[in-house]
């Protein structure tokens, strides 16, 4: 479970003043000039949505600019952000709600490529579901009920409220509880929550037990919108430019392939997940598009002062490249 944000925050305030872990006198050196790649640990989730970085690995898209990458995987962006500002990862990958509540607290972070994006139509890799015979019919009937998210004040409750808004409900009288996505499907059954929001594989669990699915609130939330980045240290991006800049040239690869080859996605998927090849099979697939739909971060940091999660719109021109 997500530890509480203040909580969160001020472990990035203490581990800010940290060193970077594989500071040196030559860290800005070329791979070439110091002749042999540079070690890098990234801090990712054991989602879907991680593919590219993956599957970039196993291309060699990294190795061939001289980064010998590790991939961590950690429960979310809750351990990830301090991880990366203290400098165990020297990279990590985070929901856009996730690094605008951190910036919101001055975290010194920096997001430097793009992560994942929905679909862009209904046919989404996360979904707004409710039982068969509930008669929540859309959206706006689920004012006064409350549904499940797998982390709270994050991008699950941002996006639902805006399909209850753009259905023309009071997103404000919707209430959501925590509960971990293998658990939802099973609370929606029991009925002791009214609707859940599940991304891919558990979007496949839901529609196998029969659920209905009422939005794809990603969609609805921002055109082609900008689920996740990836991100580093503000330290990190001033003292070695050299290296972000190869490892963002490397993730730009890694996405535009995983874009274009969504078989070698599925299949590179089962190296580091439990999901079945069957399931596997069947899950829609996010979007990797290479460059940030910068528009629908910014529609994210609004909503989210709207719906009272931040006082005032964070810099988001400061947080993106």
């Amino acid at each position: 479970m997500r530890r509480p944000l203040i909580a969160l925050f001020t472990a990035v305030a203490l581990l800010a003043t940290a060193a970077c872990g594989d500071s040196s006198d030559d860290n800005s050196a070329a791979p070439a000039a110091s002749g042999k790649p540079d070690a890098v640990n990234a801090g990712v989730i054991a989602i879907l949505d991680v593919a590219p970085i993956y599957l970039g690995k196993e291309k060699g898209f990294f190795s061939k600019r001289g980064i010998d990458l590790t991939l961590t995987t950690a429960q979310g962006g809750a351990a990830i952000v301090p991880a990366v500002l203290s400098g165990q990862y020297q990279f990590g990958f985070s929901n856009a709600v996730s690094l605008l509540l951190a910036k919101s607290q001055n975290a010194p972070l920096k997001v430097v490529c793009n992560g994942n994006n929905s679909t862009g139509v209904a046919d989404d890799f996360a979904g707004l579901f409710v039982k068969p015979d509930s008669p929540i019919q859309s959206p706006k009937d689920l004012v006064g009920k409350t549904v499940a998210a797998n982390t709270l004040k994050n991008i699950v409750d941002t996006s639902v409220r805006a399909s209850v808004k753009k259905d023309g409900g009071d997103p404000s009288q919707v209430k959501f509880t925590e509960l971990p996505f293998p658990e939802q499907v099973g609370a929606l059954q029991a009925g002791r929550v009214d609707a859940i929001f599940v991304v891919e594989p558990f979007q496949q669990a839901a529609i196998a037990a029969g659920m209905r699915k009422i939005a794809s609130s990603y969609v609805d939330a921002a055109p082609n919108l900008t689920v996740a980045l990836y991100f580093t240290s503000a330290k990190l991006a001033g003292e070695n430019p050299d290296l972000v800049k190869r490892f963002t040239e490397a993730m730009q690869e890694s996405l535009a392939y995983a874009d274009s080859h969504g078989d070698e996605v599925r299949d590179i998927i089962g190296t580091y997940t439990k999901i079945d090849p069957a399931t596997r099979a069947k899950m829609t697939l996010p979007k990797w598009p290479a460059d940030i739909n910068r528009e629908s971060v910014d529609a994210l940091a609004t909503a989210a002062v709207t719906d009272g999660l931040l006082t005032q719109k964070p810099d988001v021109a400061g947080l993106l490249p």
